[in-house]
């Protein structure tokens, strides 16, 4: 006989009754109701957090952690050796790179000199690391930096 809606029940020892605390001695847990004897967890509720009277977690660790400034100015990155896409000799603007999906939001664009580039470009970008404007130069390309 296999297992059928109407004869459906837990599994032996999983379901338990519910311990009955101060009730009497004779169920076990009379008295003092599995509490011991004595002493706060005895009387009352210990509150969340309480280690005994250790410096709790939360007064351990530090209040505020950081700064962030507010004016910080945030830059898209692209590194010189996504530029290989563009054909030599072309120009390449910020709206060149949303329309290529090398940058996917609008905002101000950094290049950065990772990789190496194989023809020479114009690259119009908002800001220039130094070492990605030493290579597009040094392929005979220009760097043009947006205001």
């Amino acid at each position: 006989m296999g297992t059928e809606l109407h004869n459906l029940k837990p599994a032996d020892g999983a379901r338990r009754n519910r311990k009955r605390v101060g009730r009497g001695p004779g169920s076990g847990n009379g008295k003092t109701a599995g509490r011991g004897t004595k002493g706060l967890k005895a009387r009352s509720k210990v509150r969340r957090g309480f280690e005994g009277g250790q410096m709790p977690l939360q007064r351990r660790m530090p209040k505020l952690k950081g700064f962030r400034n507010p004016n910080r100015e945030a830059y898209t990155v692209v590194n010189i050796d996504r530029l290989t896409v563009f054909a030599a000799g072309s120009t390449v603007t910020p709206d060149d790179l949303r329309a290529r999906g090398l940058v996917k939001h609008r905002g101000r664009i950094k290049v950065l000199g990772e990789g190496e580039l194989s023809g020479a470009l114009t690259v119009h970008a908002h800001a220039f690391s130094l070492g990605a404007s030493e290579k597009i130069k040094a392929a005979g390309g220009t760097v043009e930096v947006i205001e």
